[in-house]
């Protein structure tokens, strides 16, 4: 029960997740287009009911995954959110009447046998509540300026692959470092209750650091397809989350031998993602003015 909890929620997460990327990326490409990162992003998906629906799906992610990192370690709870991709190319093809192809049900079914491979190989432990500053500091300073430099990155790129790959990467650390923040948080709710949750410096460092997620999140949905930036998003977040889970958290993994079926079962992981994104769904999920290979198209093109 100790592990069904966690994992339960996390898959739970990982769903709702899917569908709110699906819904705002339908919203995000109604919006007016910029090179930059414009602020003014939010505002306009304000006005669409679609990204609502999307950010109600976003805060029924949010309590499923409070509730899995509070349940279990974090290098458990995270690593399942590689499912995001693949359940995400589900839930577009259901909305948008098409059917998976063998192939893809063969992908999905690869990253899912990868993903069992490489958690019974490693078998996490440990799910220490209290982590002192002095570890938070350098994993904060270090995430952060590997935000920035993503960034700024993006920014000196047109849009297209390697723009939405830098903001999906750049997500994917802002993510789990407010996964980490947030499985803090909710063991000093469970130890401290409500006064000690809201007045704890990692409530409002969660809740920050989620904004900023959210926002890098918009902009990669707009600056290239999908497959882009979701697979960096997703297999970034998972080895941010280990790393952050095994270094502020102490949690541990098996080693030795166990390596190699941990390292085959994420190599099935990226197999099972590359070949997810070049089925044929994907190129209803590229952004506008853009060919599926990721070409720029012009006025006139089909």
């Amino acid at each position: 029960m100790h592990t069904v909890l966690p994992v339960v929620f996390a898959v739970c997460a990982a769903l709702s997740n899917a569908v709110a990327t699906v819904l705002q990326r339908k919203a995000a490409l109604t919006v007016p287009r910029s090179q930059g990162l414009r602020a003014g992003l939010i505002l306009d998906l304000l006005r669409r009911p679609v990204w609502l629906a999307g950010i109600l799906a976003v805060i029924g992610a949010a309590v499923c995954q409070a509730l899995a990192l509070a349940t279990g370690p974090l290098t458990i709870v995270q690593p399942l959110f590689v499912l995001e991709l693949p359940l995400t190319l589900i839930v577009a093809s259901l909305l948008m009447h098409r059917h998976l192809p063998g192939a893809g049900w063969l992908a999905v079914a690869v990253v899912v046998a990868g993903l069992a491979v490489a958690l019974a190989a490693a078998s996490p432990s440990g799910n220490r509540t209290h982590v002192e500053l002095d570890r938070w500091i350098p994993a904060l300073a270090v995430c952060a300026g590997a935000v920035v430099a993503l960034a700024l990155a993006a920014l000196k790129r047109p849009e297209g692959r390697a723009r939405a790959a830098c903001l999906g990467a750049a997500t994917a650390i802002s993510y789990a470092v407010t996964a980490a923040l947030m499985k803090a948080a909710m063991h000093i709710l469970d130890e401290q209750g409500l006064v000690g949750f809201f007045t704890a410096w990692q409530t409002y460092a969660f809740a920050a650091t989620g904004v900023c997620a959210l926002f890098l999140l918009e902009n990669s949905m707009q600056a290239g397809p999908l497959v882009a930036s979701q697979p960096a998003l997703t297999l970034g977040d998972a080895l941010v989350s280990l790393a952050l889970g095994i270094l502020l958290y102490e949690e541990t993994i098996r080693s030795g031998w166990w390596l190699l079926p941990q390292l085959f079962g994420v190599a099935l992981i990226a197999a099972g993602v590359l070949a997810l994104a070049r089925i044929p769904l994907t190129q209803s999920l590229v952004a506008p003015g853009e060919a599926p290979g990721g070409e720029r198209q012009t006025a006139g093109a089909p």
